[in-house]
C-alpha cells in the first residue's frame, strides 16, 4: 500500500464562536457569521466554499478568484460512471 505525503503546515481554521478567528464576510449581505471551507471538488478543482448563516447564501471560489455557480459545481463534482 503506498503512502499518502500529509503536509506538516498548519491550516488555520475559522470560527464562529471566536470573532477574532472569523474571515471575511458574506458577498451577499455583509454578514460576518460565515463558514468557509477549502475543498477540492471531484474533478480536481481547488476551491472554498462559503456559508452565510445569516441569509444562507453559498459560493464556491476558485484559486484564481472565479467564482462557480451553484450549476458548474454540481457538474464538477459529478463521477463518471
Amino acid at each position: 500500500m503506498a503512502r499518502v505525503a500529509r503536509s506538516t503546515e498548519p491550516v488555520v481554521l475559522g470560527s464562529l464562536t471566536q470573532r477574532g478567528a472569523r474571515q471575511g464576510s458574506c458577498q451577499a449581505c455583509g454578514s460576518a457569521r460565515v463558514t468557509q471551507i477549502a475543498m477540492t471538488l471531484t474533478d480536481g478543482t481547488p476551491v472554498d466554499f462559503r456559508s452565510c448563516l445569516a441569509c444562507e447564501h453559498r459560493s464556491w471560489t476558485t484559486t484564481d478568484g472565479t467564482v462557480l455557480d451553484r450549476e458548474t459545481v454540481l457538474v464538477r463534482t459529478q463521477r463518471e460512471r
